[in-house]
């Protein structure tokens, strides 16, 4: 194994800080973190992974090391995030790849999935549901209003999100920026991620067919297994394992992680 490797990829229409470890020239895995996190949300996942994979991770517009859009919240557009992903896998990589998202790292992936399907060997999603899956699944089940009740009350943080001004002044009280292992940056950017996709009219979801796996963390207050079935029209090559963890996963529960995440390559054929 290799020691680690930073650098900067053009993304869209910024720079993008990309870290590379593990083998070069082995089978290609890129870990997409989710909100508030950075790349290093991943840094023990990665270590694990890296005895057998190239691991490519990095941080997502606005976080970390990469540059934040201007113009407002319509530069943390999903399109935008899956540009600055494609930029990546082509970049670095040159050839399709294993992609791993968590949070908003998952919901991004979904779309590129979808978008590029020639660029990934597998999705693995951790999470982070499609929002058009959501939004369908909530179309569905019209006729259930306590069940649909049950699963978007899942998400009542998003609508304090949304408010104007009221949570960049929550994210300056050092306490909660404690609790939340996030810096201020990742947590002002970040609020541009909801508040340029989430109640967005959407299109009818595409039909995925790269194969997805979804990890359903059983503990995790804010997605529950209605989101993850959500995918199940949409997907043609679709399963599913159990961990017992709460959301952040990949920082209490890394080795877990990492071996869903081996056993997904193993299974589709990528692995060595």
């Amino acid at each position: 194994m290799e020691p680690g490797r930073g650098r900067f990829v053009q993304g869209g229409d910024l720079r993008v800080w990309v870290w590379e470890e593990g083998v070069v020239g082995a089978v290609p895995v890129v870990l997409v973190h989710g909100f508030p996190d950075t790349s290093a949300v991943w840094g023990e996942v990665a270590g694990r992974l890296g005895g057998r994979f190239h691991v490519i991770r990095y941080d997502v517009r606005g976080f970390g090391g990469s540059g934040a859009p201007g113009g407002g919240k319509e530069g943390y557009l999903v399109e935008r995030l899956v540009e600055d992903l494609v930029a990546v896998v082509r970049e670095v990589v040159g050839g399709p790849v294993h992609l791993v998202g968590h949070d908003w790292g998952s919901t991004q992936g979904w779309a590129a999935v979808a978008a590029r399907p020639d660029l990934f060997l597998s999705f693995t999603s951790i999470s982070g549901p499609d929002l058009g899956h959501v939004a369908d699944w909530v179309r569905r089940n019209r006729s259930r209003p306590v069940k649909v009740f049950g699963v978007v009350r899942r998400s009542w943080y998003i609508a304090g999100f949304k408010v104007p001004v009221v949570p960049e002044l929550v994210w300056r009280v050092p306490v909660v920026r404690r609790w939340l292992h996030a810096g201020r940056r990742e947590l002002v950017n970040g609020l541009g991620l909801y508040r340029a996709n989430v109640g967005r009219r959407r299109a009818r979801p595409v039909s995925v067919r790269v194969p997805v796996h979804q990890v359903e963390l059983t503990d995790d207050p804010y997605v529950v297994r209605e989101h993850l079935e959500a995918a199940e029209p949409w997907v043609g090559e679709l399963s599913r394992s159990v961990l017992h963890a709460g959301h952040w996963a990949p920082r209490t529960h890394p080795e877990e992680v990492a071996r869903h995440i081996e056993d997904v390559i193993d299974r589709v054929g990528g692995g060595k």
